[in-house]
């Protein structure tokens, strides 16, 4: 019965206990509300093109290549974030990452050069990667295997609903502003973005550690085995040392794949299936737009859901839940594009971007591989990953599309039945623990 106890409490005395989950609890609602804030600083440009396009005398390509400076520095960033965060600080690394970005943002307030701009917004775009990965690692000092699903999904779902707070702050920023212009979008949301800054560096304790207490003991004794492997090999390794063990995993390979064909698909349908409503099925554009929110609401939805459940029902292992997802997403995707309703074809889009939606599985699993030893650096990697698999698709599907919206269909459901497949051979691996 004591050792029951023990377990239950994660090696602490009922008091201590108590204190840690209040913590544990604090951290996932204080990086999760700034997060939610953080977008102010990455999604305000998409409410600035049209007035940044007219006001600098730019075309829509010149300003989809400012836009794009972001989205590639972006991912690349998080290849070394995760790492760079486990390195400094992850609570240290985020603050500069807000900091610095708020401070871009306001300098291209003043700006009147597109290209000293693109200059500017690609550096923002490795700021704004300086956040998720360490924020991640953070939560895994905090959250076991068992209560990780819970956690990632939060932390997820957070980052779906963000750019609704975006949107607000903007809109927010012209009626304060009308005469600013675009410049307000770039200026007055970087204000809950700091406020709320503020309230993350207090409300928000890095480790256990931070607060007096030691650090919880894994009651999963194959991932305490596995953390306990890992934290031995990092002692005298070099800081490259993370990404070799963890490219030398068979099943972190394979789940790199996954996560970069949910990457295709997820950005491919935002991309383009308000397009698909306007041309195939004949919507304006104000309607076709008003369809297509159903699918980031579905996918959201998701991103809390999908990894509580490989908690709860599939007791920490996640390629069933991928499996399942895949599966109704494949058949799904097949059925869409043959519902002639608005209606219809509008449930529908919540149901797919509902079953198409695994990342906030994937960043679970990135915890489990990568443990408190180097949690940051495995999610670095995937989030990596995902954005390369989110490049990929705008040419992929700008060339498909032109086919037949069929196709664009077809190709995704393709993509998905890879990643069941994946997620079947990914089931059966081990994973070994050490580089060596």
């Amino acid at each position: 019965m004591e050792n029951e106890k023990k377990t239950e409490t994660y090696g602490y005395t009922p008091k201590d206990y108590a204190k840690f989950r209040k913590y544990a609890i604090r951290m996932l609602i204080g990086f999760s509300i700034m997060y939610l804030f953080f977008y102010n600083g990455r999604q305000n440009m998409n409410l600035a093109i049209p007035l940044m396009t007219e006001d600098l005398n730019a075309s829509n390509s010149e300003i989809g290549m400012v836009s794009s400076a972001l989205f590639w520095c972006y991912g690349f960033g998080h290849l070394f974030s995760g790492r760079l965060g486990e390195i400094v600080g992850n609570k240290k690394f985020i603050l500069w990452g807000v900091i610095l970005s708020a401070a871009l943002n306001l300098i291209i307030s003043f700006q009147t050069s597109l290209i000293v701009i693109a200059i500017l917004w690609g550096v923002n775009g490795f700021a704004q990667s300086m956040a998720w990965s360490p924020g991640m690692a953070m939560s895994n000092k905090w959250w076991p295997k068992d209560k990780r699903g819970f956690a990632s999904g939060v932390i997820t779902a957070a980052s779906g609903v963000a750019q609704v707070v975006t949107y607000i702050s903007v809109l927010a920023a012209y009626r304060i502003s009308p005469n600013m212009g675009w410049r307000a979008a770039f200026r007055w949301p970087l204000v809950p973005m700091l406020v709320i800054l503020i309230v993350f560096i207090f409300f928000v304790q890095t480790e256990p550690k931070s607060v007096g207490l030691k650090d919880f003991e894994e009651p999963d004794q194959e991932a305490a085995k596995l953390e306990a492997a890992r934290m031995k090999e990092l002692e005298g390794k070099g800081a490259v040392y993370p990404f070799i063990c963890l490219l030398k995993e068979p099943k972190m390979c394979v789940f790199l794949f996954i996560i970069a064909i949910a990457g295709i698909g997820r950005y491919g349908m935002l991309t383009w299936i308000p397009t698909y409503f306007n041309e195939a099925m004949g919507m304006d554009i104000e309607s076709g737009i008003v369809s297509s929110v159903l699918l980031p609401i579905g996918q959201a939805s998701a991103f809390f859901l999908m990894p509580v459940l490989t908690d709860k029902v599939f007791k920490g292992r996640r390629e069933p839940m991928l499996v399942v997802c895949g599966v109704v997403s494949v058949i799904s995707l097949i059925i869409f594009p043959n519902i002639t309703s608005q209606g219809a074809a509008s449930a529908m889009l919540f149901f797919v971007g509902f079953f198409s939606s695994v990342n906030g599985i994937v960043w679970a699993f990135a915890g489990d591989i990568g443990t408190r030893a180097f949690a940051g650096t495995a999610t670095g990697l995937l989030d990596w990953a995902a954005y390369m698999g989110a490049a990929v698709q705008s040419i992929l599907f700008g060339y498909v599309s032109e086919i037949s919206w069929n196709a664009v269909f077809v190709t995704i459901a393709v993509l998905y039945a890879l990643l069941v497949v994946l997620a079947l051979l990914a089931r059966n691996m081990k994973v070994r623990g050490t580089a060596q």
